[in-house]
């Protein structure tokens, strides 16, 4: 799931309360075992080397610009794209969490209200190609009664650069193959495609791709994370499973981290096209079933490419 380590680390998305406010913009001790008292080491764009004071975790949130980078400046609302490191202090051993430089699957983070104030304000202070330090207590996270205490959390943000807005459906031209047995509707505008899988055919056995649309966006690279609308139907039952046009939402995923069918199948596909995908049962959910996808199962996406980064 993308933004994994960052949600688990943030609690709910309801910002941070005014504990967080005063020490938003420090950049130097302003209490005991603060946050900026913190060491970050190693170049940007590798996972970075991280050293803690001794003493207590830090209880009250605070950023530190690393290196203020020297790309195009971080705003209010921008999509900024990160390579994170996070790590639990607790005071003993201030173990790592996870990295995206482990996963290699940078992720998007919108800059608004959603996020601690901590970090609102400590993203616009870094540019591209920038590290930004930024301690995470329990008073940037709204208060919950019964809700047991949670870890400081650390991270260290490289910023990669921020994502262009994705687009809104498909936009190229219009190729029109399609899988024998399948179908594919295009209404056009930002309207969903409409997929029928309805069939006598026999299922391919290994994965078919076909453009539907070409897009003229660059090509999905396999470390990429994915904007994508879709639409996911079993094959001869015309039973669909899934659909994020349904939910009137585009999806975003790291690719590696989704059924090795989209993993290859995506791969070298321009943003902005349409693509109709076989899926063997092999590359999909092969012997089990799935949320009420049959056991051996072949699976058809029809496949918005909206944006990668």
């Amino acid at each position: 799931m993308p933004l994994l380590l960052f949600a688990a680390a943030c609690g709910s998305d309801d910002g941070a309360n005014s504990g967080a406010t005063s020490s938003a913009g420090a950049t130097s001790g302003a209490a005991p075992a603060d946050g900026t008292k913190v060491g970050v080491a190693g170049n940007v764009g590798a996972k970075p080397t991280v050293t803690f004071p001794s003493g207590s975790p830090a209880t009250t949130s605070s950023y530190k610009v690393i290196h203020p980078g020297d790309g195009d400046a971080i705003k209010a609302g921008d999509r900024v794209v990160v390579n994170l490191t996070v790590y639990n202090w607790d005071g003993q051993g201030n173990a790592v969490q996870g990295s995206s430089y482990d996963t290699k699957a940078p992720e998007a983070i919108p800059v608004n209200e959603q996020l601690p104030k901590v970090l609102q304000e400590g993203f616009t202070k870094v540019k591209k190609g920038g590290r930004l330090l930024a301690v995470l207590a329990n008073d940037a996270a709204p208060q919950q009664q019964a809700a047991p205490a949670q870890p400081t959390k650390v991270f260290v943000f490289d910023v990669v650069g921020t994502q262009p807005p994705p687009l809104k459906a498909a936009k190229g031209k219009e190729v029109g193959d399609s899988i024998k047995g399948v179908k594919v509707g295009n209404p056009g505008g930002e309207k969903a495609p409409e997929l029928t899988t309805k069939t006598d055919a026999k299922p391919p056995a290994k994965l078919e791709v076909k453009t539907v649309i070409k897009g003229t966006g660059e090509k999905v690279k396999a470390n990429q994370t994915l904007a994508v609308h879709y639409t996911g139907k079993i094959w001869g039952t015309d039973k669909k499973f899934d659909s994020s046009w349904d939910r009137g939402q585009p999806a975003e995923f790291p690719l590696g981290q989704v059924i090795k069918g989209w993993q290859e199948g995506l791969v070298g596909v321009p943003v902005g096209s349409r693509v109709v995908m076989s899926i063997p049962p092999d590359l999909g959910y092969g012997d089990q079933e799935q949320q009420g996808i049959p056991a051996k199962s072949t699976l058809v996406f029809v496949v918005d490419v909206l944006g990668a980064y």
